[in-house]
């Protein structure tokens, strides 16, 4: 293999070797602590912009497969491994990690110590990082000086669809876990993509929706032109507070007083619109075992997270919401829901894709709130 070397902004080094494509990555470093679902990992828009350590220390063990991608392509900025497995042994693997990381031109490193890494990241905090097969140390800080800081940075650009389409794949019946509940009517949900997963498709689809997806620049006037039963406001990646449009739009939608539903980046441009503010955390959450607490039963969901930006508490403490779900390890809001409109959101991941499906009711919450509105409309018609 082709030596390589990763360093930190704080000028932490660890040398390894090039497991991916030759050449120079500068991305915000971060760790995601799940043992399984590394395509999926590369494949969240949520992640663009960012090098993913995982934690988990052998990867590309079962390959890739066509079907376990959460959009078209890989939008990680790079990756650090500690083992990388050049032949993957799973029956529905059509390549190679190393295939898939070579078409898609992603730079990688394998050999570095993830352990001592991660534990540097959960001392230090998140910070940039450079991967390079280029082992000149000037080189690889003049990387580090021109690349951009997470905080300010709005990637739903990069990210999002160019244009409206409509959304019809279901979860594959192999796959269900859930028990949806048809409409003879669908409901129509309209979709802001700030850099949606596909797994947060396939459920609405799975749970009786009609699913329209627009792109996260749409204004008010465009998503109101689908007459839609539901809004929901999906995950991404970047700072939410340099995403002033969907902010607004969200607000506007607001007083419109439809169902809406809001993940992840979703969640935060919720509160934003409610006068709520968020912050950076020092190394975030991503990976598959967060416990999060539901108040309204006192119960406790494992579940799926990627943020590095979480909703400050005290910001909230004007709006019209009540707090339904709080992380269990640093006591971070996780969701809310609205005391007077059919609203509701949460940080974490409930469509999974990878982990757990503790938190899938939501998806049945959202339809039912969207079966009674339009229950409502159609008596007082």
């Amino acid at each position: 293999m082709v030596p390589a070397v990763l360093m930190l902004a704080d000028g932490t080094m660890f040398r390894g070797q090039s497991c991916g494509m030759a050449g120079t990555t500068v991305g915000e470093l971060v760790f995601n602590t799940g043992l399984t679902g590394y395509q999926e990992v590369m494949t969240d828009p949520s992640y663009c912009g960012q090098i993913v350590t995982f934690t988990y220390p052998e990867l590309g063990n079962t390959g890739i497969n066509g079907e376990d991608t959460e959009s078209l392509r890989p939008w990680v900025q790079g990756v650090v491994c500690r083992n990388f497995c050049e032949y993957p042994s799973n029956w529905r693997a059509t390549s190679s990690l190393r295939e898939y990381l070579l078409k898609w031109q992603v730079v990688a490193i394998t050999g570095v110590d993830t352990r001592a890494l991660t534990r540097h990241l959960r001392d230090h905090g998140s910070m940039n990082g450079v991967i390079s097969t280029h082992l000149d140390p000037a080189h690889l800080q003049q990387h580090l000086q021109a690349a951009p800081q997470m905080d300010g940075l709005d990637l739903v650009p990069q990210v999002t669809t160019p244009s409206a389409y409509e959304w019809t794949a279901a979860t594959a019946p192999e796959w269900e876990f859930a028990h949806p509940h048809p409409q003879t009517q669908p409901l129509r949900v309209v979709a802001l993509d700030f850099g949606i997963k596909h797994n947060i498709l396939r459920r609405l689809v799975a749970h009786g929706c009609r699913v329209f997806v627009v792109p996260g620049t749409a204004t008010a006037e465009e998503i109101l032109a689908y007459e839609p039963d539901g809004i929901f406001l999906s995950n991404g990646p970047g700072d939410p507070a340099a995403i002033t449009y969907g902010t607004s739009t969200t607000k506007e939608l607001l007083t419109q007083g439809k169902p809406m539903f809001g993940i992840c980046l979703g969640h935060q441009i919720l509160c934003q619109a409610l006068g709520g503010t968020t912050y950076k955390m020092k190394f975030g959450h991503r990976g598959l075992n967060q416990p999060s607490q539901y108040a309204v039963s006192n119960s406790v969901e494992i579940t799926s997270q990627n943020h590095g930006f979480a909703v400050d508490d005290a910001s909230l403490a004007q709006a019209p919401v009540a707090v339904s779900h709080h992380n269990l390890n640093d006591q971070t809001i996780e969701g809310l829901r609205h005391r007077d409109l059919p609203v509701f959101s949460v940080q974490y991941h409930p469509e999974a894709s990878p982990g757990p499906h503790d938190a899938d009711y939501l998806f049945a919450e959202f339809v039912k709130l969207m079966t009674t509105e339009r229950s409502l409309t159609e008596n007082l018609s």
